[in-house]
């Protein structure tokens, strides 16, 4: 199969460009939970997951028949095909089996992060038209302002709340049956997207499978997964690196998962050895804290075998670092984007046949699907090593935003390819190269922060007239968000005030690093802000 990025006879100005491997035959007329489950037979008694925090685990057959018996809970609460819950845990086996249970009951989760402000939840809640949160109780709190949506705890009882135990004890006989469709919604995920303010991104089941499919399917995988694996995940499974790269590939090849609650070096270090994970996929600043910390030798983390990486692009020193501390393992890098199903690009370091890779490069296009580099000036595509905006064709992207057409076109254009607001270039190896981004996304520890979203909350302080955010390199959370300020008339308000402000309206990953006087925040004459002016300033 030709794989390199050639002109297209229909489109003799196109450069299209594709994997190395070989499509395959991707059974994406599946519902998502039966694709997961398809192969159950060959590992029904194996651990499919292993809750870290308890040491208990759960096998493939106990998580397939609870997974049952919560959507057969959640249609006895009256949650019909197409209704959304909110799956505002941390990671848990609870927020497999919610998942799960939607999905056979043909509903959708939206995934919050619990570490959310009250406002944020509730204005994600209302836009998503939630109808019943699974939560724990230490955020029950957070929830006493939202109107008409039933609450469920995981762990304590809570008065007047539902609890977990009423789903898992259902009876998996009485679950009505549902017409899954492979275009219907299974989940939605918040996203900034290139722009604005998080919108909900439409996942259907046909999206997810065929993603799932091109990471870990085939006779050469992309990602090498297989039943004999224990896969670490301690990245939040409400983030949609997580959910697709971890909990749903594991599934689908029958790995163990070995649930972390939250990321603490010590404790991931103690499982790693007690459990013999063999796959760690992270984010830089793990991996920066794996690269630096001096308890890391006193572990034998001599069984992994796979490094991933994903979420925002790691250094070359950061690789060697970590080649040094984990000599049997292959490193790899991934590119994805929540509108893209995730996964864009993948290292071929990770697959069953594994090619050399370069360093800093974030892996080549998935199978069944396409990568063309476009121009953002004239639109035209561009062929090799010549930088550009990166777009994406396949079944594996959104179906769109929620109730946000405008934005879907912004994104999605009429021939199908996915804009990624990422500009990038392939070089004569077919590997992809990030070099900046059009977009204006802040991405703090791999966590998305949307400049529009804090300087609304800016402007709208009474001793503030103007303000604009950049992002400013750090080297641990990879970038924090920078706020240039224009103080109103007479006001004094100093750095601390605002920074205070603004940190008791969001989450701990948006709040303002540093905070710089000016005298005006300069504008394009549309009105756009100027950034990349503000980013220079900022770099001198």
């Amino acid at each position: 199969m030709d794989t390199v990025g050639e002109l297209r006879p229909e489109h003799p100005e196109e450069f299209i460009f594709r994997s190395k491997l070989p499509d395959i035959y991707i059974p994406n007329h599946l519902p998502l939970h039966s694709f997961c489950f398809e192969n159950i037979s060959e590992f029904h008694n194996r651990p499919c997951i292993i809750n870290g925090s308890t040491g208990k685990v759960y096998s493939y057959e106990d998580v397939e028949l609870i997974s049952r018996r919560v959507a057969s809970g959640l249609n006895r609460l009256g949650i019909q095909k197409g209704d959304v819950i909110m799956l505002l845990v941390q990671n848990s086996p609870e927020f497999v089996f919610s998942f799960l249970g939607a999905s056979y009951r043909g509903a959708i989760s939206t995934t919050a992060n619990p570490f959310n402000t009250p406002a944020e939840i509730v204005k994600q809640a209302a836009a998503s038209n939630t109808k019943l949160v699974v939560t724990q109780a230490s955020y029950v709190e957070k929830l006493k302002d939202m109107a008409g949506v039933r609450v469920m705890t995981v762990d304590d009882h809570v008065d007047g709340l539902l609890h977990f135990s009423e789903l898992m004890g259902a009876d998996e006989g009485e679950m009505p049956a549902v017409k899954i469709s492979p275009d219907d919604v299974v989940a939605l995920p918040y996203s900034s997207g290139t722009t604005g303010l998080p919108k909900g991104v439409m996942l259907t089941h046909r999206g997810l499978v065929t993603s799932i499919s091109q990471q870990v399917d085939g006779d050469n995988p992309n990602l090498y997964f297989h039943k004999e694996d224990v896969v670490a995940c301690v990245l939040p499974m409400f983030h949609i690196y997580s959910l697709s790269s971890v909990m749903l590939c594991s599934l689908r090849v029958g790995a163990a998962i070995l649930i972390m609650q939250k990321f603490e070096i010590g404790t991931l270090l103690e499982l790693v050895q007690k459990y013999k994970v063999t796959i760690a996929p992270f984010v830089p600043p793990i991996v920066l804290v794996l690269a630096k910390n001096s308890d890391v030798d006193r572990y034998d983390l001599s069984s992994i075998r796979l490094v991933m990486s994903g979420a925002a692009p790691m250094s070359k020193e950061l690789e060697d670092n970590v080649r040094a501390k984990l000599p049997n393992a292959i490193l790899g890098q991934g590119y994805g984007m929540t509108e893209a199903g995730p996964v864009i690009t993948m290292c071929l370091g990770l697959a069953k046949d594994p090619f050399k890779v370069k360093s800093g490069a974030c892996g080549t296009v998935v199978r069944n699907a396409e990568m063309k580099i476009v121009d953002p000036e004239t639109g035209l595509s561009l062929p090799r090593n010549k930088p550009g905006e990166i777009c994406i064709r396949g079944e594996q992207i959104m179906k769109g935003y929620l109730n946000d057409p405008e934005a879907t076109e912004r994104t999605i254009d009429k021939e199908g390819w996915l804009h990624t607001g990422d500009l990038g270039y392939i070089d004569d190896d077919d590997e992809l190269f990030i070099v900046d981004r059009l977009k204006e996304l802040i991405k703090y520890k791999g966590f998305q922060v949307a400049p529009a979203e804090l300087e609304a909350m800016l402007v709208s302080h009474p001793n503030i007239q103007d303000a604009a955010v950049v992002p400013m390199k750090d080297e641990i959370a990879g970038e924090i968000p920078v706020a240039f300020v224009v103080r109103s008339n007479g006001s004094q308000i100093s750095e601390d005030e605002i920074k205070q402000s603004i940190s008791k309206q969001v989450v701990f990953y948006k709040r303002i690093g540093k905070v710089l006087f000016t005298d005006s925040i300069p504008k394009a004459p549309s009105g756009k802000i100027l950034r990349k002016e503000l980013r220079l300033r900022l770099a001198a």
